[in-house]
């Protein structure tokens, strides 16, 4: 029986619900791990008296070593599992946000935030593969979508939290708890969670522990030979990458790619630089944090894109997201003038948008890809894309330090989005060509 087939039987099982809840919990303190310079930011400022200008490096260490990350931890996931690699990312970003609280200058900061940047990018791209190919194809981009939500979610309480935890007891405590929790997560994850069946199947692992496994979904899986589908099939490291690059796949890897670095520069752009500018603003200090933190809320709006792309064409759906997008992050500028809760309204209504569409990407790059190339591809989107989170960052902190208005500011920030939309309709032409080829190819077969 084909893996894929036992799942689509199946009812949602206990033990998917397990696989489902740590995985979110993985993408949960990624988020808030990844956002958290932002919120401390002022704070590091007025006690370490340095200027705006210090502080974008720092903001971008994490960034920057996130993308390495993806780039280089990621891909090894297709070599030697998702489960090892998703233990070692969340180890590599729990303990370097631990080790972060008791940085005594801006350069040892800078260097804990590079390195807890790198498991930040491996272990989200891995969670995303490990729970897919543990879902029925109808519901796996609700499921998934899901999942993602913990990370915008993740962002958006650690600014709640902050904005109460940074004036009580420190932005040191903000950081500690940002790395104590996940590695207690960590500690259950190498007890609870189970390897990926196909990433078994692939490398041929023994067929009584994969049923095994399977036997926790449900008790019939004992009573099956499991293989995968006659496409896929183990591969290198090499060939892994080879593939995203093939003819193929090519203009969509490099559509997401595109995709994914443009809406992080619109996210991080706005995180890690709105409570700076509330407070340069004239508004109230302690509102930078909530409002960062309801922008990056706004990614639950992820479930309802899960359900429309089991529905309908995924890439379509993520281009009406990030079409409204552009027009909502245009006008958050001018509604500065308008009245502090327009404003609000305005930036939660962007931030649902630009981040539903955001974590729609990984779900629609883990089904665009083949299984033996599946982590490698997600993990090269998600990495190149967080570059995208570097320049959105310093590109706001740019247009921070040399005074240009609101309304400059936001119209320039919603080009990333009007490029996103186009992305998505490339791709989709391109899917439509490939398609067409291998029809042609297969009528000529016979």
């Amino acid at each position: 029986m084909h893996i894929q087939t036992f799942l689509d039987q199946q009812k949602w099982s206990g033990f998917q619900s397990l696989i489902f809840a740590m995985m979110f919990f993985v993408a949960f303190f990624d988020g808030m791990d990844t956002a958290v310079m932002g919120y401390i930011a002022p704070d590091l400022i007025r006690e370490w008296h340095i200027s705006k200008a210090d502080i974008i490096p720092l903001l971008s260490a994490a960034l920057i070593g996130a993308a390495i990350g993806a780039i280089i931890l990621g891909p090894l996931a297709d070599k030697f599992g998702r489960k090892t690699l998703l233990l070692v990312s969340v180890f590599i970003f729990s303990v370097g946000c631990i080790l972060s609280s008791f940085a005594e200058n801006l350069i040892q900061l800078e260097i804990l935030r590079f390195i807890t940047g790198l498991g930040l990018g491996a272990a989200l791209p891995n969670a995303v593969t490990l729970l897919s190919e543990y879902c029925p194809v109808h519901k796996r981009a609700f499921i998934v979508n899901t999942m993602y939500c913990g990370f915008p979610i993740g962002a958006a309480l650690g600014g709640f939290a902050a904005a109460y935890i940074i004036p009580h007891f420190g932005w040191e405590s903000m950081l500690l708890i940002s790395g104590i929790i996940p590695f207690i997560l960590m500690i259950f994850m190498l007890i609870l969670l189970p390897e990926s069946v196909r990433y078994l199947l692939l490398k041929k692992g023994k067929e009584q522990h994969i049923q095994q496994i399977l036997g926790k979904i449900n008790s019939s899986a004992n009573q099956h030979h499991f293989q995968l589908e006659h496409s896929s099939c183990s591969t290198s490291i090499f060939k892994a990458m080879k593939t995203v690059f093939s003819a193929k796949y090519v203009v969509g890897t490099l559509s997401l790619w595109t995709c994914f670095f443009s809406g992080l520069m619109i996210f991080y752009g706005i995180i890690n630089w709105m409570p700076l500018l509330f407070k340069e603003a004239g508004m109230p200090a302690h509102l930078g944090p909530i409002v960062a933190g309801l922008f990056a809320l706004g990614g639950v709006g992820a479930m309802l894109n899960g359900w429309l792309m089991d529905r309908f064409n995924g890439n379509y759906v993520i281009a009406v997201c990030t079409f409204f997008t552009a027009i909502c992050i245009a006008m958050i500028g001018p509604a500065v003038h308008w009245s502090l809760t327009g404003f609000i309204v305005l930036m939660i209504s962007a931030g649902t948008l630009q981040n539903t569409a955001q974590s729609s990407l990984p779900v629609l790059a883990a089904k665009f890809y083949p299984t033996e190339a599946r982590t490698t591809g997600v993990s090269w989107m998600c990495g190149i894309g967080r570059f995208g989170a570097v320049a959105g960052t310093m590109c706001m902190g740019y247009m921070a330090n040399n005074n240009m208005t609101w309304t400059q500011i936001f119209m320039l920030l919603a080009i990333p989005a009007v490029i996103m939309t186009f992305c998505m309709l490339i791709k989709n032409i391109a899917e439509n060509v490939a398609e067409d080829k291998d029809t042609s190819a297969d009528f000529e077969k016979e």
